[in-house]
């Protein structure tokens, strides 16, 4: 965990239910920063407020106009860490869950960053921080309609830190690798809900298998990565793309 802040920001956190987005609102509201955390859920809401009542809670579906009542809220940096995951083969995945997939984690993303820039271009400063992925930059088989969402937000994340970067606001994209906090599991197990050897690619079902297992074997602690989420928080500057571990890219072959 990086030393203690020299300036208290208000910080909004999607996503902040469960996961990183939890990890990082607890890290950050202990560290003394104003977090609002917002939630998937009323459920998810209600509970965090009881475990944390530090922190500024709120019910927020970045998919609809909801993202409006961030306009009455002071913000200093924007972390969006909600989103979903899906798996399946891109030749049978049902469109209505790769629809699903891309309103959140893409179109999600945007709608409420869009709506957070109206204060920050005004005020001519804040950051953005993106949950992108190491399948930001990998496409691995099954995982591809998850890897296709974060690819979207590597060509936004970059595009943005171009753009406003002349209006004072730094925009940077966190790279996780597999952590242990169930996202995985789920999302390797979301495509047998329809997925069988009757589909186009129903003879691959085994090497399905096998790359779901290998991404949710030997899971780390998702403890690193909120505190790159609370380094980014608080740093002066920031890189483009910040991979996590940081030797993920070189473990894959990457570089």
């Amino acid at each position: 965990m990086p030393d203690a802040p020299t300036g208290k920001k208000s910080v909004l956190i999607t996503g902040a239910g469960s996961g990183f987005g939890k990890l990082a609102a607890l890290a950050l509201g202990e560290r003394g920063h104003h977090v609002i955390a917002t939630t998937e859920t009323d459920e998810q809401a209600a509970s965090l407020r009881d475990e944390a009542p530090q922190l500024e809670v709120h019910r927020l579906d970045i998919t609809t106009r909801d993202v409006d009542k961030t306009l009455d809220w002071q913000i200093d940096v924007l972390i969006n860490n909600a989103g979903v995951g899906e798996t399946g083969p891109i030749a049978d995945i049902p469109m209505d869950r790769l629809r699903r997939l891309f309103e959140v984690n893409v179109f999600g993303t945007l709608n409420v960053t869009q709506a957070v820039l109206k204060s920050m271009v005004a005020n001519k400063s804040g950051r953005v921080i993106i949950m992108s992925s190491i399948a930001g930059v990998l496409a691995a088989p099954a995982f591809g309609p998850y890897a296709m969402t974060k690819h979207a937000l590597e060509a936004m994340g970059k595009a943005m830190r171009a753009e406003l970067a002349p209006l004072g606001i730094d925009v940077t994209l966190i790279n996780p690798g597999p952590y242990l906090t169930g996202f995985n599991d789920q999302m390797a197990s979301s495509m047998w809900e329809w997925f069988d050897d009757k589909s186009l690619n129903g003879s691959e079902a085994e090497l399905f298998r096998v790359i779901g297992d290998l991404v949710t074997t030997g899971q780390r602690d998702p403890a690193e990565v909120a505190s790159k989420m609370v380094e980014l928080t608080e740093a002066s500057t920031t890189s483009e793309n910040n991979f996590v571990p940081p030797d993920i890219k070189a473990q894959l072959g990457l570089e």
